[in-house]
């Protein structure tokens, strides 16, 4: 499975878990999901409404909310090239799914309307609905991209103010003919995945990031042989990862005071041996001392990630 399929799977499940939520945040949050998915589609008209995927669950889930919508089963197609299609027939019935989500039919240009957006909550769970639409996102282990393809200029700028409201920083490109919204540094696509509720992928991004740029630091400022290379990177790694958990989820202050400076040393000086760490700090600690102090941070960020996985179920 792609990293992309990975993120959509996790966004469809974290939807389905919704369901025994408040009845109100389901509704308008499910309406605004819903919203985005249909509208980031191929067809959003009274002369077309339909869409095609590579993935089921996200025909499945397309073909539901139109059921929702109209009242009748929408049949799901699938190609001889593995892709899924569903569509809309009858002008009767697209015009009640456009009405549904507040146009006429008549616009001249396709628009997000913000009456579909009733809260703060109802952006999250609209992007969400985009990004299984048109969204796709490149494994961090090859680069950071993330991006959102529409066919409307207009659409397109529309998309980009309502991540600006949610303090997010798209960028632009036309590309064939196609409007894309994206990003490409790792904090931001972190923050995306966050906000749609991809929290399991948003870590992994995350430690996979943590991963990269500490074996390019040990890489550059360091000449051992291979094997203590590796064995420095590994150990390193895993207690940056921690380190950054904590501070990602929790913030520094979430740190007791004597080991909140190791953690910045560590974070600043991946490179460093755990006795050279010692001599750094204000008050000067032996080897085994610090092992003993980032043992403590690792078991900090076991507790917290265990804790994140139990409310996920």
């Amino acid at each position: 499975m792609s990293f992309s399929s990975s993120v959509k799977k996790e966004l469809i499940d974290f939807e389905n878990s919704r369901i025994d939520d408040e009845i109100n945040y389901t509704q308008c949050c499910t309406h605004a999901q819903q919203y985005g998915l249909l509208l980031f589609c191929r067809g959003f008209s009274v002369s077309g409404i339909n869409m095609q995927t590579e993935n089921e669950s996200i025909a499945k889930m397309y073909a539901k909310t139109i059921e929702q919508i109209t009242g009748q089963i929408q049949p799901i197609k699938c190609s001889a090239a593995g892709k899924y299609s569903v569509s809309v027939q009858g002008e009767k019935k697209r015009k009640k799914v456009i009405e549904h989500f507040g146009y006429t039919g008549s616009e001249i240009t396709l628009r997000i309307n913000r009456a579909n957006l009733l809260d703060e909550c109802c952006y999250s769970a609209f992007l969400r609905g985009a990004f299984l639409a048109c969204g796709t996102i490149t494994s961090p282990k090859k680069e950071y991209h993330l991006e959102f393809v529409a066919t409307h200029f207009n659409l397109c700028k529309d998309l980009m103010k309502v991540m600006e409201d949610m303090d997010l920083l798209p960028k632009y490109v036309m590309r064939k003919g196609n409007h894309i919204t994206y990003f490409k540094d790792s904090e931001s696509i972190e923050d995306v995945l966050t906000h749609m509720g991809a929290i399991f992928s948003s870590l992994e991004l995350m430690e996979i990031k943590i991963y990269k740029d500490v074996r390019n630091k040990v890489n550059r400022r360091t000449n051992f042989e291979n094997a203590n290379l590796t064995k420095t990177v590994d150990a390193a790694f895993t207690q940056m990862q921690a380190i950054e958990l904590i501070k990602k989820e929790k913030g520094m202050s979430y740190f007791p005071e004597e080991l909140r400076e190791l953690a910045v040393l560590r974070l600043d000086n991946p490179e460093l041996s755990l006795r050279e760490l010692g001599q750094m700090l204000s008050v000067p600690l032996s080897r085994s001392g610090v092992n003993h102090r980032l043992k403590k941070i690792i078991q900090m960020a076991d507790d917290l990630k265990n804790s994140e996985q139990e409310k996920g179920e």
